[in-house]
């Protein structure tokens, strides 16, 4: 149930705070999560120290939050289709396919970018 002063500064606030036990939650009970974040802190630094144009760094930084935001969407699917029961549906299925088809498709998304960007530099 919605709290009856759920708005302004208040709300700000509340909502921080459940973006933080996501956060959390997708520490402790997602492994991909896990491993993506720890390659994002070793990534992001290496963007900004990379010598590249501001808008290249800019988009190597950006590929990699898009990686770890469809991790997290990817995971809310997934816990909310087994919430609703242990049976196999193609349904239930299909949905956990496809959200992990868009993390597959955000991964690839950083992999060329992050080449396109980083190989010119190398050669």
């Amino acid at each position: 149930m919605k709290p009856a002063n759920n708005h302004g500064v208040k709300r700000i606030i509340r909502a921080t705070g459940f973006s933080f036990k996501g956060l959390k939650s997708a520490w402790v009970h997602e492994a991909a999560f896990r491993q993506e974040l720890i390659l994002a802190l070793i990534m992001v630094p290496f963007a900004l120290w990379v010598d590249v144009s501001l808008i290249e760094k800019l988009l190597m930084i950006l590929t990699v939050f898009i990686v770890l935001i469809t991790e997290l969407l990817n995971s809310a699917v997934e816990a909310v289709v087994d919430r609703i029961g242990d049976e196999i549906h193609p349904l239930s299925g299909q949905a956990k396919d496809i959200a992990s088809a868009a993390v597959f498709m955000s991964l690839a998304l950083c992999a060329i970018v992050w080449a396109l960007v980083l190989l010119p530099l190398v050669f």
